[in-house]
């Protein structure tokens, strides 16, 4: 029988607290978004006189939310399922295939998650205007597959090791074909670990700023976290829109967050390296 030992009430105390500070920040969030601009200039910290939501119906208008949540869910939802559906099959023939070259592959993916995404800016949209990717959503997703594999795959790699061969080896026997195998077989075991590629993905893809802004010209075209910066210029700040906006933009994503958050420690745990 476990015992509630001073060990266990410390690390206890330590995880509230730091619960608390990871929680502050949205208590700013969602409190400023529902106060008038000239209510938090003098206070920001304080609980609003009065809550107004009407904060959210205006920003829903201004920045054409519906079409910018539309814009966010296409790019998140294809560049999901490219990054699943590529980085899958590519760590399973890498894995199932073991060889130098197959080392030398798998390191150069690797090698790719520490390039820095500033040192490439420049030639990524010198190279994806030759190929008309700039200002369109298939090419911004083109460009998500490209800096996306490289996690994804490693994920994947640590996962496939755990399949046990002896199982494709009879469907092989039975007749199945080689992306039978994998489809039929193979990808249904790789659940847990696809949950959580999808997860790290959307959370990141959802909430990036960087990248849409270099591909993304038209206003017709804005994701999320594009409208939402629209409220935040260089010299003037509608902190009351422009924290309602991030309230609105946020929301979706950590519902499925939490819908799914079982599945991260399960996935990430199974995905090691062995």
């Amino acid at each position: 029988m476990n015992r509630y030992t001073k060990k266990t009430f410390v690390l206890e105390i330590f995880g509230i607290l730091l619960a608390i500070v990871f929680l502050i920040p949205f208590y700013f969030v969602i409190i400023n978004s529902l106060k008038s601009f000239a209510e938090i200039l003098i206070d920001g910290a304080a609980w609003p006189k009065e809550f107004l939501f009407s904060n959210y119906l205006k920003v829903w208008e201004i920045i054409n939310f519906p079409r910018a949540f539309w814009n966010s869910l296409i790019i998140t939802v294809l560049s999901n399922i490219g990054l699943v559906v590529i980085s899958s099959m590519a760590a399973w023939k890498l894995v199932r295939t073991p060889s130098k070259l197959s080392k030398i592959i798998f390191i150069f993916f690797i090698a790719a998650m520490v390039i820095p995404f500033q040192t490439v800016m420049i030639p990524l949209m010198k190279i994806g205007g030759i190929l008309n990717l700039t200002n369109s959503i298939p090419g911004l997703v083109i460009m998500y597959f490209g800096f996306g594999v490289p996690l994804s795959l490693f994920l994947y790699h640590g996962f496939v090791k755990t399949v046990p061969i002896e199982i494709e080896e009879s469907a092989r026997i039975d007749g199945c074909s080689q992306f039978g195998v994998f489809w039929r077989i193979v990808f249904p075991l790789l659940k847990p670990i696809t949950v959580t590629v999808v997860i790290l993905n959307t959370l990141w893809i959802w909430n990036d700023y960087l990248l849409p802004l270099l591909v993304l010209q038209e206003k017709e075209l804005r994701t999320i976290p594009l409208a939402t910066s629209s409220f935040f210029a260089q010299y003037t700040k509608q902190w009351d829109m422009g924290l309602a906006a991030l309230m609105l933009g946020i929301t979706p994503v950590i519902i499925f967050f939490l819908f799914l958050q079982k599945h991260i420690i399960k996935g990430i745990a199974s995905g090691s390296i062995k």
